[in-house]
């Protein structure tokens, strides 16, 4: 079980020190950034590149609602799953102190959003709390679905964690507008303690909507995935 949990700290550290540092770092440097594209596109690499490294570990989860969508869809042990979202939100917390540090390295540099999640104010487009919870529930949803289906045990083998670092990079092309795009708590909770915004007072929409956006997708493949994969 250590290993796993380490395997699940390294990757969500992995995930929002390369994500979320693309968007800290990078997405607007100096005028001519990598933008949102190179955001997705830095999102779904970290989780590719992490699923290939420690997926067979720990199975690759590195978000709080990957596991709970498993352990609904019986795929993973409903004990652990608090064990895992420790070590999820503690990777994502370190991943958030170390960008920090690099990021205040800059002469004039300032937080501000700090990558964070947000509605209302605090989107990046001005989106309503309401936009916020559907946009982040039908993508978490749909990303559970997209992982249930490319590690079943027909699928083809050796490419799931392409499968969802892609799914993840269009997760972030659609919503980084919207909320900042999260799907994933332990992200939303890292850098949420570093942003000089109300991040952590709207913290508690990037915990339910992700969580029950992923209870969604699990429930939707027990119904379509065949009886040796929800049983």
């Amino acid at each position: 079980m250590l290993r796993k949990l380490l395997a699940e700290l390294l990757g969500t550290f992995w995930l929002v020190f390369g994500g979320c540092g693309s968007a800290v770092l990078a997405a607007g440097y100096p005028d001519l950034g990598i933008g949102f594209a190179g955001v997705s596109l830095a999102f779904g690499l970290t989780v590719m590149t992490m699923a290939y490294a420690v997926g067979h570990i720990s199975g690759g989860h590195f978000n709080p609602a990957v596991s709970l969508g498993l352990a609904v869809a019986r795929r993973f042990v409903w004990r652990d799953l608090l064990l895992y979202w420790f070590a999820q939100v503690l990777g994502a917390t370190l991943a958030a102190a170390a960008l920090y540090a690099v990021a205040s390295g800059k002469v004039g540099w300032i937080a501000s959003n700090f990558a964070s999640n947000g509605y209302g104010v605090l989107s990046p487009g001005g989106y309503s709390l309401t936009a916020a919870l559907v946009v982040e529930v039908i993508l978490t949803a749909g990303f559970i679905l997209v992982i249930l289906g490319s590690t079943a045990a027909r699928a083809p083998q050796g490419f799931a964690p392409l499968a969802i670092g892609l799914t993840l990079t269009l997760i972030h092309l659609v919503s980084i507008p919207v909320t900042n795009t999260s799907v994933n708590p332990a992200r939303s909770t890292g850098v949420a303690l570093f942003a000089e915004t109300n991040a952590l007072g709207q913290l508690w929409l990037f915990w339910i909507a992700p969580l029950l956006g992923a209870t969604i997708g699990a429930l939707v493949w027990r119904v379509i995935g065949s009886d040796d994969e929800v049983g």
